[in-house]
């Protein structure tokens, strides 16, 4: 008697429906393995729990908003050789969340800033923490709107209880007020709480130039620099424009008529 009709609702009783994707091909390698009940119901499970993680997962990358191709293994590490790659790798095992400290990244556009940071949130995403990866002028968006429809506090306290949160092109332009308060206060409710990355054309000490109040920018900048690792980078750009090869002339050829 096949059992499959019976087995069906029982499973989506359970919330189990998934292992319905791997039963058949499963069931024939019980078969053949001369597996146990015992085995066979772990293997199941086993791929039940898998299947659910990577559903888990491409849940956490989508609310993140950063891209899944944009990892660290995809990251050409020989174009600039400068870069400190063992520097990399020990941000990779994120100790840092552990820590609840700051990543600064600093250097040239085009030198992989953001790449880096997309592949520490891919990491992090799939140790399990909840990331959200967002630039200067859409995290600026997200907390203006959250002000104009009433909702700054409940924004804000998402924000703050992420597990990483990863500001990209910071200081790309000059804060307005009541940016520099909106991004003090994020920061400041992170700090010592939760991980942050920040990615910058600026060196950190040009950083209080984008402060249109500098003792609140002098604040905001000593709570990320307490603790931060800081990975500088160097070199050419990978955007650098390729030669456009010179326009052969051709004579035209006349025909006879």
């Amino acid at each position: 008697m096949n059992p499959m009709p019976q087995l069906i609702p029982i499973l989506r009783q359970l919330c189990l429906s998934g292992v319905l994707d791997s039963l058949e091909v499963r069931t024939k390698q019980a078969v053949t393995e001369q597996m146990s009940h015992t085995e066979f119901l772990a293997m199941l499970l086993q791929d039940e729990v898998a299947r659910r993680e990577q559903k888990k997962l491409a849940m956490r990358i989508r609310r993140g908003n950063f891209r899944p191709d944009k990892t660290l293994e995809t990251y050409d590490f020989g174009f600039n050789p400068n870069i400190n790659r063992a520097q990399i790798q020990d941000l990779a095992t994120c100790r840092f969340i552990e820590e609840r400290v700051s990543v600064v990244i600093v250097g040239p556009c085009g030198t992989g800033k953001s790449h880096i940071a997309q592949g520490l949130a891919n990491i992090a995403a799939r140790n399990g923490r909840d990331v959200l990866f967002t630039n200067q002028t859409r995290l600026f968006g997200i907390l203006q709107e959250a002000r104009i429809t009433n909702t700054y506090e409940r924004k804000l306290a998402q924000l703050a209880k992420l597990d990483l949160l990863v500001i990209d092109d910071f200081a790309i332009k000059p804060l307005r007020t009541p940016q520099d308060e909106d991004f003090h206060e994020l920061i400041a409710e992170r700090y010592e709480r939760k991980a942050t990355i920040i990615t910058s054309n600026l060196d950190l000490p040009e950083w209080p130039q984008a402060f249109p109040n500098k003792l609140l920018g002098s604040a905001t900048i000593d709570r990320i620099r307490h603790g931060a690792y800081v990975v500088i980078l160097e070199g050419t750009s990978f955007r650098a424009t390729k030669p456009i090869p010179e326009r052969k002339t051709y004579r035209k050829i006349q025909t006879k008529e």
